[in-house]
């Protein structure tokens, strides 16, 4: 099959990338939505590129929560998971939540913890340490919650944990989990998960902090029917945005709405912890996916990560300004020690893949004493780099624990799943877009060969890491506030529905760096409009110094765009990611 002709004819960026625009198709749907609907041509790019058809263009630019969230029981054990935790609230029972370390397990923590306190109960908070416990449930801590309360409901954790469940028997316990599930489920009261292997997968998008919100819908809909108002679910789509965002869970379907709802509510800034947080981040705009994801998410995580476990989720959680400035800024301060473990164990992680060779279905590395708080970290930076799934992996002892990041339409959880019943790991599990092993180091070759094997049967290492997409061409003249807005409206963006891509053709362009490796643009044509652009890190790589001393030369340039408010004023800035100089 021939591949179709280099978009711009540029086969070879300047960061080695051969671009890739619309299909023929695309421009003929395109081309009809923008008659039909009169909307701009970008916009009726960005629309088609998400498979949304003319018809169906109204309704995606105005998802509604009442059209898209699906009714909580069509999840298996909804209504014994419901059930219980109404009967504990009514009956004052002991509670305790046990979840994971990460913002989803966090957020998932928080929402209970937060409708708990509305209904005037109480909750026990217990996060395992990433270290000395690992992930999910383990039997010492589960034999003591058992033992000190009526009801443990286990959220971000819990659909592997058989021994440590069964260890509980002294309390009933709930999982609200969206990890992927074996053929028998622990011996839990309730396993509400949509990645459990008896559902049908069409909530299998969902993050844990989701799933515990469609309970919390089921009950306060039981609590109607007694007369009952239950808390405020709407006001809570601030915590399951955040979680949504930072578990890299597709921004499709309800997610979108989800999001989409849960941004304008964190715009309110009535929760004091994210208010916290997004002050000692220097938040200055509207909340966003970016900002979800890349400012708030990582301090969230900075906790679990090298630091006290339960940071994050008491963050979330708290209703005390002070505490949450106190929790606010001790999250920062290890979030910037994270980045320089990262930044350390980044290095040698890339050193060894490429090594090792980018170009194979895994890309994968491990090392003696790498910290496992960053090793998912690193795992994202590898995948990114590569456009391939990736595997980092900290060796202790004779035994790695790992993290593992995907590409779109790659299911990594699956495969980690299906090592782990073949014996090749000690532990593993996930979902699609990440999952977690742990490995004997004698066996980490063998496995991670096996590994590459699985997912190269998914179509994993076939698109080269040079491939970028590009919904279009724009001129700089057309890139107005307004034309953002209406592109924004497409989203909210992240997962699987990335922001747009554009290309402005044969600009005559300056620049200057910034800082030590950042660098700034402006483009445009002679006597026309000019648009600012930024390219961080710019110098880390050839992109920045390709601009130093461009002079006359004229460059194709590839990027996102985005509004960049300052002092007042809103101005059109494209995010510049590749360029190439024209021939």
């Amino acid at each position: 099959m021939i591949p179709p002709r280099a978009f711009l004819n540029v086969e070879r960026s300047l960061l080695g990338r051969r671009w890739v625009g619309p299909t023929d198709d695309e421009d003929r749907l395109a081309e009809a939505m923008g008659q039909s609907t009169r909307l701009p041509a970008a916009l009726c790019r960005t629309l088609v590129r998400r498979g949304v058809m003319p018809a169906d263009a109204a309704l995606y630019l105005a998802p509604a929560m009442r059209d898209l969230l699906p009714d909580p029981m069509i999840l298996r054990d909804m209504g014994p998971a419901a059930e219980r935790i109404l009967q504990a609230v009514r009956r004052n029972e002991r509670i305790a939540i046990f979840a994971d370390y990460d913002v989803d397990g966090g957020a998932s923590a928080a929402l209970l913890i937060v409708w708990l306190r509305a209904m005037g109960r109480d909750a026990t908070l217990y996060i395992p340490d990433r270290i000395d416990e690992g992930y999910g449930p383990n039997v010492p801590a589960m034999q003591d919650l058992a033992a000190r309360h009526d009801l443990i409901i286990c959220v971000d954790c819990g659909t592997l944990s058989h021994e440590p469940i069964a260890a509980a028997a002294a309390a009933d316990v709930v999982v609200l989990d969206h990890h992927l599930g074996a053929e028998t489920l622990p011996p839990a009261l309730a396993v509400v998960n949509p990645n459990r292997q008896d559902e049908d997968g069409s909530l299998a998008h969902l993050c844990a902090a989701s799933v515990v919100f469609l309970v919390l819908v089921e009950v306060n809909r039981r609590l109607r029917k007694d007369g009952v108002t239950g808390p405020d679910l709407i006001g809570m789509l601030d915590l399951v945005a955040l979680a949504t965002v930072a578990d890299v869970a597709p921004l499709i379907g309800v997610n979108r709405a989800l999001v989409r709802q849960g941004l304008k509510v964190m715009a309110r800034r009535e929760r004091v912890g994210l208010t916290a947080l997004a002050d000692v981040a220097r938040m200055t705009e509207a909340p966003t996916p970016y900002s979800l994801g890349f400012l708030l998410g990582p301090r969230v995580n900075a906790g679990g990560r090298i630091g006290q476990a339960d940071l994050g989720a008491r963050l979330l959680a708290t209703e005390d300004p002070r505490e949450a400035a106190a929790l606010a800024a001790r999250l920062d301060e290890l979030n910037t020690e994270r980045r320089d473990i990262e930044a350390r164990v980044r290095a040698e992680a890339m050193a060894q893949a490429e090594a090792r060779g980018l170009d194979a279905p895994l890309v994968w590395a491990a090392g003696e004493g790498w910290h496992p708080g960053v090793v998912g970290i690193v795992a994202s930076r590898l995948k990114e780099a590569t456009n391939r799934p990736a595997v980092v992996i900290g060796l202790e002892r004779g035994i790695g624990k790992g993290s593992g990041r995907s590409v779109t339409g790659v299911d990594l959880g699956a495969s980690i799943h299906r090592l782990a019943s073949e014996g090749l790991l000690l532990k593993g599990g996930g979902h699609k877009m990440a999952a977690g092993l742990t490995v004997e180091e004698a066996r980490l070759p063998e496995a991670m060969e096996r590994l590459a094997e699985l997912l190269a049967k998914q179509g994993a290492g076939s698109a080269g890491p040079s491939d970028l997409r590009i919904e279009g061409l724009l001129m700089p003249e057309a890139c107005t506030p307004a034309l953002i807005e209406q592109i924004e409206s497409a989203g909210p963006f992240g997962a699987s529905s990335p922001a747009p891509r554009f290309a402005f053709a044969a600009q005559g362009v300056t620049a200057r760096r910034i800082g030590e490796n950042h660098l700034r643009l402006n483009f445009g044509g002679l006597g026309g409009p000019r648009v600012d652009a930024v390219a961080f890190g710019a110098f880390d790589g050839p992109l920045g110094p390709a601009f130093d001393n461009c002079g006359t030369r004229r460059f194709h340039l590839a990027g996102r765009l985005e509004i960049n408010s300052y002092g007042g004023r809103n101005r059109v800035q494209l995010r510049l990611e590749d360029a190439a100089e024209e021939i």
